[in-house]
């Protein structure tokens, strides 16, 4: 039986099976909160540019041949990336734009405009606010970030088509639901919004006992790289 790991997760389970009938099944079915939290900061952001508008197979192979300009390292720092051409950069599949936006997040980071120690004294809305000043990366990209890579327990990706298509799946609606009404229904699972929209996730890989399809797997693979 899977565990929970993140600290927040029992409590995040009991108040959203209290505060929500349709999640509370959800949770049952899936079991423990299963957010990995992830130590990654540069890393993790750039590779989301990479990963942007790509299949999952593309993605990986430029992803590869991007680490691979760099023997020696896990990953490559900030003045790694800086030092490299955009020609070399290009050379292992990234678009001209996704170039740029990779040198600019490391030019962030370099320069201390972007500066990850400070996080843990900022609030959601004021990291989001700094990493969307960077090129290359949205509001989408930012609260991924905020909820694997810092450990937010209470945001909502309301942008997310899965979230959405879950949404619209298990509490009967006509239509998709848009950001602001997604937002207006995700009142009542604050503070532990970021796990209900984990569980909303997995819910499309479970067959639910009042029916709805499994997930495809390609949606399936475009979730894992989350």
């Amino acid at each position: 039986m899977p565990t929970d790991r993140v600290p927040y997760a029992r409590k995040a389970r009991m108040h959203l099976s209290k505060a929500d009938p349709v999640l509370a099944q959800i949770i049952a079915e899936v079991g423990a909160l299963g957010i990995q939290p992830r130590r990654e900061r540069f890393q993790a952001l750039a590779r989301n540019i990479i990963f942007q508008q790509l299949a999952g197979a593309a993605a990986n192979a430029i992803y590869g041949r991007f680490v691979g300009l760099f023997p020696g390292v896990e990953f490559p720092s900030p003045e790694q990336v800086l030092a490299k051409t955009d020609a070399e950069l290009r050379s292992v599949g990234l678009s001209e734009k996704k170039a740029l936006y990779i040198k600019d997040l490391a030019a962030h980071v370099r320069d201390g405009k972007l500066n990850f120690h400070r996080f843990h004294r900022m609030t959601d809305e004021e990291i989001i606010a700094d990493l969307t000043r960077v090129k290359g990366i949205g509001k989408w990209t930012a609260e991924i970030f905020l909820m694997f890579n810092l450990g937010r327990p209470d945001v909502m990706p309301a942008d997310d088509l899965g979230v959405q298509n879950a949404v619209k799946r298990h509490y009967r609606m006509r239509q998709r639901p848009n950001r602001k009404r997604l937002l207006k229904h995700a009142e009542r699972w604050r503070p532990y919004r970021t796990a209900a929209a984990w569980y909303l996730w997995r819910s499309l890989d479970i067959v639910l006992p009042e029916g709805g399809a499994k997930a495809t797997a390609k949606a399936i693979a475009n979730r894992k790289k989350r």
